[in-house]
């Protein structure tokens, strides 16, 4: 009796260490690293960008090495505007306080002006990207992508599928979309800590530099 007690308890104890595969319908257990933790100032960003209507998904704390991480970051979906959500393409990791920026200068700045200026609500914002592992062009120090805090900002389409680039239209022939670049370009600057354009250097004649952080560096 007491032998057939013993087998049933490693029965009971080798059941116990069965975990799903993660095949099939049931989903394994988190990974330490899938863990999204925010202290109380991640959490008030989270709950301020959701108040702006924007679609995100928060993200687990990355660090990539070499001085690279993208922490209490997030991964846009929709940027919220005064009719409709602006869509935004080709937009990696950026941490919650650029994203906010981001969508402040998305509505309040660039929606409105496109109507005003343009005669157009803004229907999608074009990105060449957010985080990257790199450094600032030409210098041995980490650029504000490697920490996902920068996005660079290609080109706007309007509602009326009229799309205004950096590159065409910035000196471009017309007079109402060099106003529109310069205008949304000013208004970034109140927004974000460093705003570069095409007349800081030849590296940014097709985007504008939007980076979060203190200070205020608009060229």
């Amino acid at each position: 009796m007491r032998h057939a007690l013993v087998i049933m308890l490693g029965l009971a104890l080798g059941a116990c260490n069965i975990l799903p595969s993660g095949n099939g319908s049931q989903a394994s257990a988190p990974m330490p690293d899938q863990v999204i933790t925010r202290n109380p100032a991640g959490q008030q960003c989270l709950s301020k960008l959701g108040e702006t209507g924007s679609r995100f998904n928060a993200l687990p704390d990355k660090y990539y090495g070499a001085g690279c991480s993208a922490l209490n970051a997030v991964q846009v979906e929709t940027l919220g505007g005064d009719r409709s959500n602006l869509d935004i393409v080709n937009l990696g990791p950026v941490t919650c306080p650029t994203a906010e920026a981001l969508s402040g200068w998305a509505r309040f700045g660039v929606d409105r002006a496109a109507r005003q200026i343009l005669g157009s609500p803004l229907r999608q914002i074009e990105t060449m990207g957010s985080y990257s592992c790199r450094n600032i062009a030409g210098s041995s120090r980490r650029s504000a992508h490697s920490r996902a805090e920068a996005i660079d900002i290609a080109a706007f389409v309007l509602e009326d599928g009229r799309r205004i680039s950096v590159l065409a239209d910035w000196n471009g022939s017309g007079r109402a979309e060099r106003e529109f670049l310069r205008t949304i370009q000013r208004s970034a600057c109140k927004r974000f800590g460093t705003v570069l354009g095409p007349e800081y250097n030849s590296a940014h004649r097709d985007h504008f530099h939007l980076e979060w952080g203190e200070g205020s560096f608009c060229r």
